[in-house]
């Protein structure tokens, strides 16, 4: 397969010499495009420099929607990669099925199946077809339900998905294409004379992601042409944030997070019911900190208890500890509040404590 017209720049460093690699083909282009760019990059040449030098292989999900289009989306993906030589696992899952049993929406469950289908896989790495105007439309997404910086992360390059059969490797899944737009991958199939299937549920603008591409993005564009790579560097800056601060808080939280409750007498007392978890904080030590410190402390401490704090419920914990105010709650001595998940919080003269119930 001589390499014509564009090559696509895959980020390399994602994968490893001698590494068993499968790639994710649903039929789209982006996928088609990432499975090609592999297979030309494993063979190396003037335009890829040295072979990759992994072993590819390939992977196609049927999500038991869309009927005879999905029928159609798995025999095309199967004709691909025995044009390819590459070898092929086909998945069924019945999306409709985990909807009802898990009361998620579709593009939840469908993902949520697909992803436990891949990490089953004996491999080192699964290869997705993220693009960059994946990265955009996610972080546009996340921005507007809310997100605090974890989410305006987006797409990571590389997420660690599970342990690879018995061994100590890890598998992980990895985003080649991360820094490549959609305009790129198309560009580089045509020059190829290779086609790619179309899902016809992405014109559903019902769904949220196929609005933000189809109207808010384009929208957008017409703000300022270069907006989708402003998002992927929100997402870059976002992400390294996170590594930072989740370093720095686990050391604080090591310092200061006490266990229980205090008792008469000195010491504490912590609950030795099944399922029950509870910690406290001293309101000094979070005097002491900025805002931005006190705020990650009181939602990492939620977290350690299996709650993820919205922005509100997070600023009603922090005036429940006598910083700021909000409407409804009282920062006093014996003042209580209770907030999503069951975690449930109280101000003493000297502490805030945090307890919640676990699931069994």
């Amino acid at each position: 397969m001589a390499g014509k017209g564009l090559s696509l720049a895959l980020d390399r460093s994602l994968v490893r010499a001698g590494e068993q690699v499968c790639v994710a083909v649903s039929g789209g282009a982006d996928s088609v495009a990432l499975l090609l760019a592999l297979v030309e990059a494993n063979v190396g040449g003037p335009q890829n420099k040295e072979p990759l030098g992994v072993v590819l292989s390939a992977a196609h999900v049927h999500h038991g929607l869309r009927g005879a289009e999905a029928d159609g989306d798995e025999a095309f993906v199967v004709s691909l990669c025995e044009r390819l030589k590459v070898s092929l696992t086909v998945f069924r899952v019945d999306t409709a099925a985990r909807q009802v049993a898990e009361g998620e929406g579709l593009e939840e469950a469908a993902r949520e199946l697909r992803y436990a289908a891949l990490r089953g896989l004996p491999v080192d790495a699964i290869a997705t077809a993220h693009t960059l105007d994946d990265q955009a439309e996610t972080v546009m997404m996340k921005l507007l339900r809310g997100a605090w910086t974890e989410g305006l992360g987006g797409i990571s390059e590389v997420q660690v998905s599970g342990v690879r059969g018995q061994g100590p490797g890890r598998s992980r899944v990895v985003r080649p294409l991360l820094g490549v737009r959609r305009a790129e991958v198309e560009e580089f199939l045509r020059g190829r004379g290779q086609g790619w299937r179309e899902d016809s549920s992405n014109k559903d603008i019902s769904l949220t992601r196929n609005r933000v591409r189809q109207e808010l993005m384009p929208m957008l564009r017409g703000f300022n042409p270069g907006v989708d790579e402003l998002l992927a560097n929100v997402a870059t800056i976002a992400r390294d944030e996170e590594a930072h601060w989740e370093s720095e808080v686990a050391k604080i939280l090591a310092q200061i997070v006490l266990p229980g409750k205090p008792v008469r007498g000195g010491g504490r007392a912590v609950s030795t019911a099944a399922g029950e978890a509870e910690c406290a904080v001293e309101l000094e030590r979070l005097k002491a900190m900025d805002a931005a410190t006190r705020r990650r402390v009181v939602r990492a401490m939620a977290r350690g208890m299996g709650s993820r704090l919205s922005f509100e419920e997070t600023a009603k914990l922090l005036a429940l500890a006598g910083f700021g105010g909000h409407a409804g709650v009282q920062g006093r001595i014996g003042s209580r509040l209770e907030l999503r998940g069951g975690l449930r919080a109280e101000r003493s003269a000297r502490e805030l404590r945090l307890w919640r119930q676990m699931p069994g």
